[in-house]
């Protein structure tokens, strides 16, 4: 088994591709181990000393670390990978993925703006997720008030220090050009 890894903008994050389906749909982020224990990889990655964080896309794994070097982390984290797929565990225990369920409960918006909501979450859908996934993270819609946009930040995109500049100068301008009732995009 072959395990493509590539960095990302965030420089504590790594992203790993094992060739492989991760999630059939949605996506997922771990943040602690009481989370992990509902996967199986999960829990493997957070054995690893050093590692913080896990999020799952598609066809890939995000793994964020909180200390040593990628150098000593690496390998291990490859082998945890390995390990977990050569062992033909289910990536959830429970085989359930509702990563992007739970979201739109806790989406906040006035009933007016239902119409301007559906814009901004159809540019974020078809031209923003894409490209963040690229770089191991995902970005979802969690409100609109006042003409700011609140989005949440995944995986390698949580805790980047080009994240403000993606949101402020990338996402923003884009919302901005197409839904001109969009002042600010601020994280939540």
């Amino acid at each position: 088994m072959f395990i493509q890894t590539e960095p990302t903008p965030n420089p504590a994050t790594l992203k790993f591709i094992p060739g492989r389906v991760v999630l059939d749909s949605g996506t997922m982020e771990f943040t602690d181990r009481s989370q992990a224990a509902r996967s199986p990889l999960a829990e493997r990655l957070f054995d690893v000393d050093g590692v913080s964080g896990v999020f799952y896309g598609s066809d890939f794994v995000t793994v964020t670390k909180d200390g040593g070097d990628w150098q000593h982390l690496k390998p291990a984290i490859l082998g945890a990978i390995m390990e977990h797929y050569m062992s033909g565990a289910p990536i959830l225990a429970d085989g359930k993925s509702d990563g992007d369920a739970n979201d739109e409960d806790d989406e906040f918006f006035a009933e007016g703006d239902a119409e301007t909501v559906e814009i901004i979450k159809d540019l974020i859908e078809t031209r923003v997720r894409p490209a963040v996934a690229n770089d191991g993270g995902d970005i979802t819609f969690r409100g609109f008030k006042d003409g700011i946009v609140y989005l949440a930040m995944k995986g390698a995109c949580s805790g980047c220090p080009s994240s403000t500049a993606t949101l402020q100068h990338g996402i923003q301008n884009l919302l901005k050009h197409f839904v001109p009732e969009v002042v600010e995009v601020r994280p939540v």
